[in-house]
């Protein structure tokens, strides 16, 4: 079969199409022929080097969506030809709070979704959506389950609240911006460029601010009251949001681009801000965020590329320059 490897690190350009062995799923485990799988940062961050636990060579992908073409022993309560989704969250365990001791995702360190053929266990794979395309279902499992978590189950959004959601763009926070306007809460975006400020616009944002003013944060909080921060970039990104948070609001932190980030703890303390961290999302989280693409929801896609065009589509990411997910294009 065919699949886009990671040989030895270096950034995008690393990632290469090769002819591999074609796996066998096991025990409780199914094999999916794959359609589409997306791309995320995380697997940008693999390239370079960034990431923790790599070990090579590796089929990346975390994202994929296909259809059932073999089934493992035990495994009984699957179709062949079934259009099917994954779950990239491995191993989350039975607290619905934390992800268990040994948990993974999908792509590093087990093989993943960029190749035609994928062996995941039998517990990660959900029926399609029937409204979403191949491509359309490939783009929501690690972002869509990321923002899912961060927007209501950490962040516990609600309708008539406000969500301010920096560095909209990205896969996740081009998720928590659908989510919130799906349940009738306001958005406040920012970017540094004006084409994904007019998009987020489009997509029902309330206020759209340039964070290349250096108060953007007092122009942000004059448009709220603000109830909700979700941010991924940490640095001097999470510091202004967390001044313009209304007293009593909640931060919801899943990740760190921008590097560590100087608290004023007498702000946070003084105004009873809540900070809460989340990664990824249990399986109740997945299934959840199925029923809302179910109900009519679609992910934002910024672009589809053959798997021949591997390295250019992550190349794309690294330099920030998507709005929504990219997308490879398998069978």
């Amino acid at each position: 079969m065919k699949a886009v490897r990671l040989h030895e690190l270096g950034g995008p350009e690393q990632l290469t199409l090769e002819e591999i062995d074609r796996p066998a799923p096991g025990a409780d485990e199914v094999l999916v022929r794959i359609h589409a799988a997306a791309f995320n940062r995380r697997d940008v961050f693999i390239t370079q080097g960034l990431y923790p636990g790599i070990e090579l060579p590796r089929t990346l992908g975390s994202d994929g969506a296909g259809v059932v073409a073999a089934l493992g022993a035990g495994v009984d309560d699957l179709e062949l030809g079934a259009p099917v989704v994954i779950n990239p969250m491995l191993g989350w365990g039975n607290d619905p709070h934390v992800w268990a001791p040994g948990a993974s995702i999908l792509g590093m360190p087990r093989d993943g979704t960029f190749a035609e053929y994928v062996v995941v266990p039998r517990i990660n794979v959900y029926p399609k959506p029937p409204g979403l395309s191949m491509e359309e279902a490939a783009a929501i499992p690690l972002a869509g389950l990321t923002a899912y978590r961060a927007t209501f189950t950490r962040g516990e959004l609600r309708s008539g609240e406000t969500v301010l959601i920096p560095g909209i763009g990205g896969g996740v926070q081009t998720f928590v911006l659908l989510y919130a306007k799906a349940i009738g809460a306001r958005a406040i975006v920012t970017s540094g460029s004006e084409e994904k400020l007019e998009r987020a616009k489009q997509l029902g944002a309330d206020v759209a601010i340039d964070y290349r003013s250096d108060d953007w944060q007092k122009i942000a909080r004059k448009a709220g009251p603000i109830d909700l921060v979700v941010d991924s970039s940490g640095g001097d990104t999470l510091a202004k949001s967390l001044s313009a948070l209304r007293p009593g609001g909640r931060v919801v932190v899943y990740g760190g681009t921008r590097g560590e980030s100087a608290i004023k703890l007498f702000s946070l303390f003084w105004n009873h801000i809540d900070i809460r961290g989340t990664s990824m999302g249990s399986p109740a989280d997945f299934r959840a965020m199925l029923e809302v693409f179910g109900s009519g929801l679609k992910p934002v896609i910024d672009r589809v590329y053959p798997m021949s065009e591997a390295a250019a589509a992550a190349e794309r990411m690294a330099a920030s320059e998507q709005f929504g997910k990219i997308i490879l294009q398998i069978a």
